[in-house]
């Protein structure tokens, strides 16, 4: 049964989507800091499959990113964990999940994609961004000491042309970077306090990042 089968009226849903490789305090702090704000009643988070963004040969395995998610997620009854895109065979878009995630929830249900402003500054790239900003909301999750100007002019940029208006969040602990985890991992050096800790020792046990 879903969670949302309880709901009549009006439901709201966010979508956290990322490679998570690995995922952080930063992406957790991040997604019930949205939830908080908005009131929503679900954050889904969703692991992609293969990004036409990165290349994928330097991503980790989806079933490990997927694994990880699980373990940083578990503690929250508000968080739940999808396959959707890794499941899926070839590029992985986001309109496509979209779509998805609608016929499953139904028409009653509004949407709030999470993203990072890093990603936001590139959207109007993404693959049919004219119907993707129609079927959802769109928050930009900031970091301290981000240079807010060039998300300011993306930001109007998409008002005046598609006339929509994207949410801004300043999250702290965005600060923490799953490249930087990486690296450390590989260097050998300490990583402790910047995942939680099953992710941290799912990491140590299957010897992922190091090289």
């Amino acid at each position: 049964m879903s969670y949302f089968d309880s709901f009549s009226i009006s439901r709201k849903l966010g979508i956290m989507g990322g490679t998570f490789d690995p995922i952080h305090y930063g992406h957790l702090v991040a997604a019930e800091a949205v939830r908080d704000r908005f009131q929503l009643d679900k954050v889904l988070f969703i692991p992609s499959g293969n990004p036409p963004h990165k290349n994928s040969k330097n991503v980790t395995d989806a079933i490990h990113r997927y694994n990880m998610t699980l373990l940083a997620t578990a503690a929250n009854p508000y968080f739940e964990v999808s396959r959707i895109e890794i499941d899926r065979k070839g590029i992985t878009y986001t309109i496509d999940t979209i779509k998805e995630l609608m016929t499953l929830y139904g028409s009653g249900t509004e949407l709030f994609f999470i993203t990072g402003a890093d990603a936001l500054l590139e959207i109007l790239t993404w693959y049919k961004v004219d119907e993707l900003l129609k079927l959802c909301n769109f928050v930009a999750a900031t970091r301290p000491g981000f240079n807010k100007k060039d998300l300011e002019q993306k930001l109007h940029e998409i008002k005046s042309k598609y006339s929509k208006e994207v949410f801004q969040i300043e999250i702290p602990s965005l600060a923490i970077s799953s490249t930087d985890i990486r690296t450390r991992v590989n260097n050998n050096h300490t990583f402790k306090y910047l995942l939680p800790e099953s992710v941290e020792q799912y990491i140590i046990k299957h010897g992922i990042y190091r090289e």
